[in-house]
């Protein structure tokens, strides 16, 4: 039996997890105890759901094909996360990750934008209007690949580097800010 999934209605910001909700450890999150939330996220994530914005979730977790993370350790990070950020009053449509190595050319792996591509589809999204909000230039990519209009969260020292990398390589973000909270408030201001 098919399930029907009903369609994103409103803004639809598909957002990135390391770095833009939560705080990128060097050795990654491979545990609940690891997670933390980055200052005004969830704050961020409340106002776009007031908004009536559709939150996706789109992460790459690689830690699960190189052995780190058992992917139900992943699923069940997801699920606290999401408790979490529904008890501040925020409101996720759907979490997506590819588990896959870089080597293994996944066509779901951010840059490339199969996972955004699958959440167009499944929620009959139009990208064109949507937003995605990273703090890689591979986020930055797999936005631009779909026609979303895209915001570099600047959680990182080297964020100069990486926006010189993305004029270089015409990958420049719509927007740039310093946290989520900030997107969520110039998300706010675009749809007024």
């Amino acid at each position: 039996m098919a399930t029907y999934v009903q369609p994103a209605k409103g803004t639809v910001v598909f957002l990135d997890r390391d770095g833009v909700i939560n705080a990128k450890r060097a050795d990654h999150v491979k545990a609940w105890q690891e997670f933390r939330f980055l200052p005004g996220a969830l704050e961020a994530l409340r106002l776009l759901t007031e908004q009536r914005c559709a939150l996706f979730i789109v992460t790459n977790q690689a830690v699960i094909n190189r052995g780190l993370v058992a992917q139900q350790t992943v699923e069940a990070i997801h699920r606290r996360m999401l408790a979490v950020i529904e008890g501040e009053g925020g409101r996720i449509t759907a979490v997506r990750f590819c588990p896959h190595r870089p080597d293994e050319a996944c066509p779901c792996r951010k840059p490339r934008p199969g996972m955004l591509q699958r959440l167009v589809a499944e929620y009959q999204i139009d990208p064109f209007a949507a937003y995605m909000v990273g703090d890689a230039l591979s986020d930055i990519a797999a936005g631009h690949a779909v026609g979303c209009r895209t915001i570099l969260v600047q959680t990182d020292a080297d964020v100069g580097v990486a926006q010189r990398g993305a004029t270089e390589q015409h990958q420049q973000p719509d927007r740039v800010v310093a946290s989520l909270l900030e997107a969520a408030h110039w998300i706010r201001h675009q749809s007024h």
